[in-house]
C-alpha cells in the first residue's frame, strides 16, 4: 500500500512524535516524586540521565546522518524511543525509569540531527532559508507538544504514570512503519562513500582561535544560561509551582512548559533581523529578570508574576538561542563548523545538569524555596554582566562595525 502525503510532511512527522515523547514527562515529576516517595535531588538525578543520554547521542552519532543517511539514523532514533518509553511506562522504580530516560535522552538527539538532514535534502532547492525556519519551528512545537499532552494525562488521565505513553508508543509505531516504507527521491539518498571508522563516532570539540576566544566564551554562555533556567521550569516547577500559583496539577506545569517552548521559537523567528548583540543581551536580560520576578513570586504567589515570568523566560530564551547560533554561523571557518557547534551545544547540555544537581542536593538540605532562591541569584549575577560584555564586544556588531572599529 502506497504511503499518502510527501515525503517531507511523513518525516515531518515521525520528526514531531520523536521529540514528543522525549518531553512527555516533564509534568510527571510531581507524581513520580509522591508515588515513589522521592527526594528532589531523586527528581533533579532523572532529568540530569536524560540530558547525559542526549549529550551522549550529540557527541558520539551526531555525524552519522551525514555518513549513513538521515533515514536509518530516524528509525534507529524513533525505535530507541519506542523502546525507552515502554521502558518509562512499566518502570517500577527510579533506577528502571532512569534506563528509560538514558535510551530516550539518546534517541532525542539521534531523531533532531537526522531530521534536521533529512528536511533540508527533502527540500526544494534555494529555498535553505524557508527550510531552516520549518525545522525550528517544527522541532519547538514537537518538544512542546509534550508536555502539554503530559500534563492532559497527567491531570485527567487513569494511571497516569502508565497512560501518559500510550499515545507516543502508538504514534511512534505509526511513524516508523511510515519511515520503512517512504519512497525517497534519489537526491534524499546517501551517496556512496568509504565505509564507516571509529572517528565517525568519536567526539569532535573545537576551539576557535585566539582572536575569537573571548567572543566564543562569551557565545557560549547563552545556551549554558538559557538551557539552565529552562532546566529549571522542565524539571523543577511541578515541585514548586504551589508556591506560585492558585491552580496545581501536571497540566499547570506542563501548559507553563509547553508554552516556553512555543514562545521561544515565534521570537526566535520575529527577531530574526534584529542585531545579533542586541538580541544577546536583550534574551540576557529577560532571563535575568524573569528569574528576579520567580524570586519575588516565591512570596507573592500571584498568577500575574507568574505568566509574566513565563514570558520573559520564553523571550530570553528564543533571543539567546538565536544570538547564540547566529554568532557561531558568524565565528566558524569551513574547517571547524561542526566542532565549534557540538561545543556550543556541550556548554548548553552541561548548563542544564550541573545546576540541576545543584538545585536537588540544595533542596534535600535546605527546603526547595532556598534552592530556587539561590539558583536565580546565581542567574541574574551571572547574566547581567555577560549581557553587557556581549553587547559591548566588537565581534558582536554587525560587520561593517567591525570594519570601521579596525580601521
Amino acid at each position: 500500500m502506497k504511503l499518502k502525503g510527501s515525503p517531507f510532511a511523513w518525516v515531518s512527522f515521525a520528526m514531531i512524535v520523536g521529540v514528543m515523547g522525549t518531553a512527555l514527562i516533564s509534568p510527571l515529576y510531581a507524581l513520580y516524586k509522591e508515588a515513589w516517595q522521592l527526594q528532589t535531588s531523586d527528581i533533579s538525578i532523572i532529568y540530569v540521565v536524560y540530558m547525559g543520554g542526549a549529550l551522549f547521542g550529540l557527541l558520539f552519532l551526531g555525524r552519522l546522518p551525514d555518513r549513513v543517511g538521515f533515514r536509518p539514523m530516524m528509525q534507529c532514533g524513533l525505535a530507541l524511543a519506542l523502546i525507552g518509553t515502554a521502558i518509562s511506562l512499566i518502570a517500577w522504580n527510579m533506577a528502571s525509569l532512569n534506563i528509560g530516560r538514558f535510551i530516550v535522552g539518546v534517541a532525542s538527539s539521534m531523531l533532531t540531527t537526522s531530521s534536521t538532514v533529512g528536511l533540508s535534502k527533502l527540500s526544494r532547492r534555494g529555498n535553505t532559508q524557508h527550510v531552516a525556519m520549518m525545522t525550528g519551528f517544527l522541532m519547538a512545537f514537537g518538544f512542546g507538544l509534550g508536555p502539554l499532552v503530559g500534563g492532559v494525562f497527567g491531570q485527567w488521565a487513569p494511571a497516569p504514570l502508565v497512560s501518559t505513553y500510550v499515545p507516543t508508543l502508538l504514534l511512534g509505531a505509526l511513524g516508523l512503519t511510515a519511515l520503512c516504507r517512504l519512497k525517497l527521491p534519489d537526491s534524499a539518498k546517501p551517496s556512496a562513500g568509504d565505509r564507516l571508522r571509529w572517528r565517525d563516532v568519536l567526539p569532535t570539540l573545537t576551539w576557535p582561535e585566539s582572536g575569537t576566544s573571548r567572543a566564543f566564551v562569551l557565545t557560549c554562555c547563552l545556551p549554558f544560561l538559557a538551557f539552565g533556567v529552562f532546566g529549571l521550569y522542565a524539571s523543577m516547577a511541578p515541585l514548586f509551582l504551589d508556591k506560585l500559583l492558585p491552580w496545581h496539577g501536571p497540566v499547570v506545569s506542563g501548559t507553563a512548559i509547553a508554552l516556553i517552548l512555543f514562545a521561544s521559537a515565534v521570537v526566535q523567528v520575529m527577531a530574526a533581523r534584529m542585531p545579533t548583540h542586541y538580541c544577546g543581551a536583550a534574551g540576557l536580560i529577560s532571563l535575568a529578570a524573569s528569574n528576579a520576578i520567580l524570586m519575588v513570586n516565591l512570596q507573592a504567589g500571584s498568577a500575574l508574576l507568574f505568566a509574566l515570568g513565563v514570558l520573559l523566560t520564553a523571550l530570553g530564551h528564543g533571543m539567546a538561542m538565536l544570538a547564540g547560533m547566529s554568532m557561531i554561523n558568524r565565528l566558524a571557518t569551513s574547517g571547524n563548523r561542526s566542532g565549534l557547534l557540538a561545543t556550543y551545544l556541550v556548554v548548553g547540555y552541561i548548563g542544564s545538569m550541573v545546576p540541576m544537581l545543584g538545585i536537588g542536593w540544595i533542596a534535600d538540605h535546605w527546603g526547595m524555596e532556598t534552592a530556587v532562591y539561590i539558583f536565580c541569584a546565581l542567574v541574574i549575577a551571572a547574566a547581567v554582566p555577560v549581557a553587557v560584555f556581549f553587547q559591548r564586544h566588537p565581534h558582536m556588531r554587525p560587520l561593517a562595525a567591525q570594519h570601521a572599529a579596525g580601521s
